[in-house]
């Protein structure tokens, strides 16, 4: 991504374009360009061809996009999202089976990987923990995005790793509840009603304040583009918002649990 990057740099300098004014040639943003030169962020095949056809290089960039290796830590359909939840300005999740990655600890996202079937060997549940405990930086920034997270009961009773990783994962819990804009709650059991009884789901806001969506299956995920559909999902979130705790009982939840230990 950085080779591919640089070499975007350099037809771009050689064409007498600053990332502005490129970015404006082409409707896109300047963020965009700068992210992808810096290799933070892949090059779209169809963004390749764009800028093959606008700068005149003859099919350079899509060949090296074409030439990418294999990523095997980050599967290539969750790339693209990884990328909108850097850069994102806001977020909001509802999980229901684990908790949002964002919020694991080590020992926890480790359970989590372990608990894959088929088995991962050590190395890859490795790789995958440190790439998982990586994308939290997002969470301490001197800017943070503002983040907002549902959670199922069910997910804080269940012992994943053993009571000593579920302890110290309500710890962390805890600690970040009181993270300045965090918001975090939890869909308690026993409501007569569930927003979405569907499964989990992301809510992103880029910086452009472009909405995207993401889902995840047993067998891939999907991110959301249509207007249309990422309003449903809008929907969704409001009105589980509205279902769940308050942050300040979801709190007081916390305490009690970790007062059980």
């Amino acid at each position: 991504m950085k080779m591919v990057g640089a070499l975007l740099a350099v037809h771009r300098e050689a064409a007498g374009y600053t990332q502005r004014a490129l970015a404006e040639r082409l409707l896109i943003s300047e963020e965009l360009i700068a992210s992808i030169e810096q290799g933070r962020r892949p090059l779209k095949m169809d963004l390749a061809v764009q800028l093959d056809d606008f700068l005149g290089t003859n099919r350079t960039l899509q060949t090296a996009v074409e030439h990418m290796p294999e990523v095997d830590l980050v599967p290539r359909w969750a790339e693209e999202y990884l990328d909108c939840e850097r850069e994102a300005i806001a977020i909001s999740s509802y999980e229901n089976q684990v908790l949002p990655g964002q919020l694991q600890t080590e020992e926890y996202a480790r359970a989590v990987f372990r608990s894959r079937v088929p088995v991962f060997d050590e190395d890859e549940i490795e790789q995958f923990v440190a790439t998982r405990i990586e994308r939290q930086e997002i969470l301490h920034r001197k800017v943070p995005p503002t983040t907002s997270f549902v959670i199922w009961e069910a997910v804080l009773h269940d012992h994943l790793g053993g009571r000593r990783v579920f302890f110290e994962q309500l710890r962390r819990l805890r600690v970040y509840a009181e993270l300045p804009g965090l918001a975090m709650q939890v869909m308690p059991f026993g409501r007569t009603a569930h927003a979405a009884l569907d499964g989990p789901f992301v809510l992103l806001e880029t910086p452009e304040h472009q909405r995207l969506a993401y889902t995840e299956t047993q067998r891939g995920s999907q991110l959301i583009a249509d207007p249309d559909e990422v309003a449903i999902l809008t929907q969704k979130c409001a009105m589980l918002r509205t279902q769940a705790l308050n942050p300040e009982d979801t709190r007081d939840l916390l305490d009690r649990l970790l007062g059980e230990q």
